[in-house]
């Protein structure tokens, strides 16, 4: 009855925790604050290890962690409960103070991050204390052990379906009450028209795509685009409510401007590629989408900024989402005429809400973590490091030349005769000008490139193997628009992007 007791304790408060925090914040409930804290504290090494195991799924794994571990205590608090009760209260209280602690470090947090935690434990502490005193805490010396006093077993299981009923109440109430912010910004969203752009993109160029099998379209669509979240729910924003803010060192006339105030300056389109720095070598976290937006560097000139090249006082643009992730990206980057923009579409629809409807930031030529921030509140000049650079992360992020083999696939079984080698190279905001394929380490053979579309998006390449019977390791490299040729040195990710040849072993079958 101990163990029972304290699962359903949990339960209840995770509940009334998880309704507290729907009337407020979302991102204060205790298994969010309690993830997002766990993210911040664990090693670098460690976190790529689980975007590599884990992929998307990661936050999905931490989440369901936090709940196994949260059971285990609650199981162990319930234990305690029967013999020591006080002690156990205690340590709820101390469960409630841990989860409010972790609401109130997370950026942007208010004082009022801590009361879902509080709440929580409060609720979890008082169905403690009523299940295990109705399952007879106390019992008279000598009584036998299997006999409960106050209340016999079936009375105690009827109480536990009324707490479990009652939480199972206030549950749905915090999902509904959480799906009406949700749905005024689906609503929004299903509103929302992407403007006609003053500067079009041209037409993809014939040959970009060259249409091989096993390799994927030029333009990545928006449901196979990668994801690397820092979130552990994903924000949903209402278009109509939104609010950008421009401010900080060396701006001479802050801004503050809704969606449609954003959107009625001058619309581009621009074909970007992103990457994420943790990427691996031959990793997906690479996607090339056309993107839809308002020039950043424009908006800063508007805003009275001036790049330090031109005696600016800020060298760092921090950017904040909604949610409180802060990312620093170098203001020269942002102003020197690259397409740098505040994105509302990709690939002519509005942003995806997981791909940071309403408004996100794009940078080519530098990796995601300082150049991508999603759901975008605020933007401030600054001089100082911002959120991942204080994380063991490099304050100057350029993209790292890539090439990878994106068919045949690892460790495919092939037979003999011509085989398509193929895949993509980037080199965001200097181009590809070659990509050469070999063999077993044999020399380095010229494979076919496809239409550039500009310097700032990947490219597709294949090459002809006339495959012989055997295991085989296939190499691929790639030289970048300015005549660098990608590094066959092996680095990890950390801590500006990882360097290395992409290698690819097959099996061709034997003739016959």
């Amino acid at each position: 009855m101990g163990a029972v007791s304290g699962i359903v304790a949990a339960v209840a408060g995770l509940a009334s925790a998880q309704l507290a925090a729907a009337a407020g914040r979302p991102e204060a409930s205790p298994v969010t604050a309690v993830g997002g804290a766990v993210v911040d504290l664990t090693p670098v090494a460690v976190r790529e290890w689980a975007i590599r195991l884990f992929g998307t799924s990661d936050k999905l794994v931490l989440g369901l962690g936090i709940l196994a571990v949260l059971a285990a205590l609650a199981v162990a608090a319930g234990l305690l409960a029967v013999r020591h009760l006080p002690a156990a209260l205690a340590v709820t209280g101390g469960f409630g103070l841990v989860g409010a602690l972790a609401a109130l470090s997370r950026p942007e947090a208010s004082w009022r991050d801590a009361l879902p935690s509080l709440v929580g434990a409060l609720v979890s502490a008082g169905v403690l204390y009523l299940l295990v005193t109705a399952a007879g805490r106390t019992r008279p010396t000598g009584a036998p052990q299997g006999r409960a006093d106050s209340m016999d077993r079936r009375r105690f299981g009827r109480l536990v379906v009324a707490v479990l009923a009652a939480s199972a109440g206030v549950g749905i109430g915090a999902r509904r009450l959480g799906a009406h912010g949700s749905a005024d910004a689906t609503a929004s969203r299903a509103r929302f028209r992407l403007p006609r752009p003053t500067v079009p993109a041209p037409p993809v160029p014939a040959g970009a795509d060259l249409r091989v099998p096993g390799l994927g379209p030029f333009l990545t669509p928006n449901q196979d685009f990668y994801r690397v979240d820092t979130a552990l729910v994903v924000p949903r924003v209402d278009a109509d409510t939104w609010r950008l803010r421009i401010h900080g060192e060396g701006v001479t006339r802050p801004l503050e401007l809704d969606l449609r105030q954003l959107l009625a300056r001058p619309v581009v389109e621009h074909d970007i590629t992103l990457t994420c720095v943790s990427n691996e070598v031959g990793g997906p976290y690479a996607g090339n989408a056309r993107w839809l937006g308002v020039r950043l560097g424009d908006l800063l000139r508007e805003a009275g900024v001036r790049p330090p090249s031109q005696g600016g006082t800020a060298d760092q643009l921090v950017a904040r989402s909604v949610d409180g992730m802060t990312i620093g990206t170098p203001v020269e980057a942002v102003m020197d005429g690259r397409a740098a923009l505040l994105a509302v579409g990709m690939n002519g629809r509005p942003l995806p809400f997981a791909h940071g409807f309403p408004v996100r930031m794009v940078v080519p030529g530098l990796y995601g973590y300082v150049s991508a921030c999603k759901w975008l509140a605020e933007l401030r000049l600054t001089t100082f490091a911002a959120y991942w650079v204080r994380r063991s992360w490099a304050q100057q992020a350029v993209v790292k030349t890539q090439a990878r083999i994106d068919t045949p696939r690892p460790y495919a079984d092939l037979s003999p005769g011509r085989v398509a080698v193929a895949g993509v190279a980037w080199a965001q905001h200097r181009g590809i000008e070659r990509v050469q394929v070999r063999v077993d380490g044999g020399p380095w053979q010229e494979a076919r490139l496809g239409t550039a579309d500009g310097v700032d998006t990947w490219r597709q390449w294949v090459w002809p193997w006339q495959a012989t019977p055997g295991r085989h390791r296939l190499e691929v490299r790639a030289t970048d628009g300015a005549g660098a040729v990608q590094t066959g040195v092996r680095t990890g990710t950390v801590p500006d992007g990882a360097t290395g040849w992409h290698t690819v072993d097959v099996n061709v079958r034997a003739l016959g």
